[in-house]
């Protein structure tokens, strides 16, 4: 299940990517317009920042902006930034591994095979949707 942050970051970033990206938006008008609760928005904007998915500008006329296209943000990158692994399982997991701690023969665990197959079919899906795709939709 996807984190109210992670859930939060894809609102903003929707919201962001249909904004003129030479005109920075103010955290109070993405906070009000996708309904997201402004300290929990600053810590989200900030992280996207440091990843390269937006660039901010400081004084007047700042705020935040998008640095990618929409169309080159892909959902898996956003959920593994704020909900973690995309694997149900941790011995499933590409970037989070680890065995675990009831397993008696990884190597035999039917379990395991089984959770693979659903972490590679999800992710085909994640990395292959964008931002532009949400935006798409809601058109």
């Amino acid at each position: 299940m996807l984190s109210k942050k992670t859930k939060y970051a894809i609102h903003a970033l929707t919201y962001l990517c249909k904004k003129d990206p030479t005109q920075p938006t103010l955290i109070v008008e993405v906070a009000r317009e996708a309904n997201i609760p402004r300290k929990f928005l600053e810590t989200i904007l900030l992280d996207l920042k440091k990843h390269g998915v937006l660039g901010s500008k400081m004084g007047k006329g700042g705020g935040y902006f998008i640095r990618k296209k929409p169309s080159e943000i892909p959902l898996s990158t956003i959920i593994r930034l704020f909900n973690g692994p995309i694997a149900l399982l941790p011995c499933a997991s590409k970037n989070y591994y680890e065995i675990c701690d009831e397993c008696v023969d990884e190597n035999a665990c039917g379990l395991r095979f089984v959770m693979e197959e659903v972490r590679d079919e999800t992710l085909n899906i994640l990395e292959n949707k964008t931002i532009q795709d949400i935006i798409d939709r809601e058109n």
